[in-house]
């Protein structure tokens, strides 16, 4: 394998993310930062989408999109019958978002092809860049969406029919913004995928390191619990008469972060970051209320136990006050994941030759990068961030300085990686 290395433009880069950062961005009233909001399909996703073609193309690029709307930009190696090496990450946001979040994976993808092509580069296998649509799931409810059917874990079927909740379904929305692409969804495999992210977690600043090297994604159950109460006013209802929908969600929050605090469960993490009470009504006990739970564990027997306490407690909950009723739906459920050691070694590797140290770490959150692990040896790169590493928060940052050695490792890496072979 080539030893080659090379050194991106920082000062580009970190130009494209604050370009793109301002697709979407919002004053933020709380942190008084500017944010972004940029929801998978909507005008502001699909002006960045734009954006992010444009400079493929500038970049020499061929750009395909398939009918999930994710987008490929490809640059030809020696070898064109040789798989790809592909990278990537995704552009859609949470609603309180930074500028780095997926972004800098895009973007730092085509400033690698930027500089090839600067520097007369080539190499042996196609290098493509990937972009993958709603990987955040806050909109259609399914996280990683685009990279599952590229991958083969969902259908397009399946994903085309999901809606947001004004009832607009995504495959709608591609026609709208005009990103229903023509090409095949599914992915022939690639030779090999590296993604670079950043951390959006405290490890790297607390070991005062810059490069991450992530062994894998921990597993991950999203389901949406519905609780049905009976509406009553709220001075003249004795409590003993009540079937209070609003307290029955109190309670799950609660068990929940018993469940966590137990350490039966391993490290697991349990997050409600949708609740919404209906009439919602001051004077008004609560008829209905609709919430969201997100478990994290990379221990998938651990995961399971956790599922079936959750279950459990629900069953108990519903038989214990007379006109209470709950229902459940999975919305996402991905195992762990490792990545392959092989393109681990590589990006080490890379890390050691530009002279940055780095640690092995696992991944909180998901990233495209677990879908894809399915088609061929895949790992991450993670980039270091600051304020104890925070992210889904305008506070989200990273410097121009961590973005740049981050991607200074993605380029050497998939230039060894394209001379493979």
């Amino acid at each position: 394998m080539t030893s080659r290395k090379i050194t991106i433009n920082g000062d580009r880069l970190w130009e494209s993310l604050m370009d793109l950062a301002e697709i979407g961005a919002y004053d933020d009233e709380r942190t008084g930062l500017r944010g972004v909001n940029r929801l998978a399909l909507t005008d502001a996703d699909a002006a960045g989408r734009r954006r992010v073609v444009a400079w493929m193309e500038e970049a020499g690029l061929a750009v395909r999109i398939d009918r999930m709307g994710n987008m490929y930009g490809r640059r030809e190696g020696t070898d064109p019958t040789g798989a790809p090496v592909l990278t990537g990450s995704h552009i859609d946001s949470v609603a309180t978002a930074g500028a780095f979040d997926g972004c800098l994976g895009v973007l730092g993808g085509i400033e690698v092809v930027r500089t090839l092509n600067e520097r007369g580069i080539t190499t042996r296998r196609p290098i493509e860049v990937g972009v993958f649509t709603e990987e955040e799931g806050v909109r259609f409810g399914t996280d990683m969406l685009g990279s599952a059917v590229a991958a083969g874990r969902l259908t397009l079927e399946y994903a085309h029919t999901l809606t947001d909740r004004d009832g607009q379904t995504l495959g709608g929305e591609l026609i709208r913004t005009g990103f229903a692409g023509p090409t095949d969804v599914r992915l022939a495999p690639p030779h090999a995928y590296v993604e670079c992210h950043i951390e959006q977690g405290p490890v790297l600043a607390e070991h005062d390191v810059p490069v991450g090297v992530v062994t894998g994604v921990q597993g991950i159950s999203w389901q949406e619990i519905t609780i049905h109460g009976r509406a009553a006013h709220a001075g003249t209802t004795p409590t003993h008469l009540r079937a209070d929908a609003g307290l029955a969600a109190a309670q799950i929050i609660v068990q929940l972060r018993s469940l966590v605090d137990s350490g039966e469960y391993g490290e697991l993490r349990a997050t409600v970051g949708h609740l919404i009470v209906h009439p919602d009504l001051t004077n008004i006990v609560p008829a209905r209320a609709e919430m969201t739970v997100d478990l994290r564990n990379p221990d998938d027997a651990r995961m399971a136990r956790a599922e079936e306490a959750l279950a459990a407690f629900l069953r108990d909950l519903e038989n214990s006050q007379s006109g209470l009723s709950l229902t459940t739906r999975r919305m996402a459920k991905t195992a762990y994941v490792p990545f392959d050691d092989g393109v681990q070694k590589v990006i080490a590797q890379a890390a050691d030759d530009h002279g940055l140290e780095h640690i092995s770490l696992l991944s909180g959150a998901g990233h495209d990068a677990q879908e894809i692990a399915a088609l061929c040896p895949t790992a991450m790169i993670f980039v270091r961030g600051e304020y104890d590493g925070i992210s889904h928060n305008p506070r989200e940052y990273s410097t121009p300085e961590a973005c740049a050695h981050g991607v200074d490792v993605l380029a050497t890496t998939l230039l060894r990686l394209a001379d493979q072979d």
